[in-house]
């Protein structure tokens, strides 16, 4: 499975979602959410400042993850933003990759 981190900002409905349902409340719709395309939850943290929450998400594949994007975006209570995290093993096997580029204006 691959790796996601997933950063969520609460829209004021959203909010007013958080409130009534709570942390823990959240939390299990989003291991529900997440189960129903086969993945699952490896982290939750609530955090103020530039982002509400952060995720850490295994899913079997990129459209797993671009679906739970638009049901999120959809729904109206927050947006959200993927990023694809590669373990080390995964760096040293692009390191022996060797793509054919070349650069702007060479």
């Amino acid at each position: 499975m691959a790796k996601y981190l997933i950063t969520a900002n609460y829209t004021a409905e959203g909010s007013k979602g958080l409130l009534k349902d709570g942390g823990t409340g959240r939390r299990a719709a989003i291991e529900a959410l997440l189960s129903s395309v086969g993945g699952s939850l490896e982290s939750f943290y609530y955090a103020f400042g530039g982002n509400d929450a952060y995720l850490v998400v295994d899913a079997p594949n990129h459209e797993a993850v671009a679906a739970l994007s638009l049901a999120v975006g959809a729904a109206g209570g927050a947006s959200v933003e993927t990023t694809v995290l590669l373990t080390p093993e995964q760096i040293d096997a692009a390191r022996s990759i060797n793509p054919q580029y070349r650069p702007p204006g060479a």
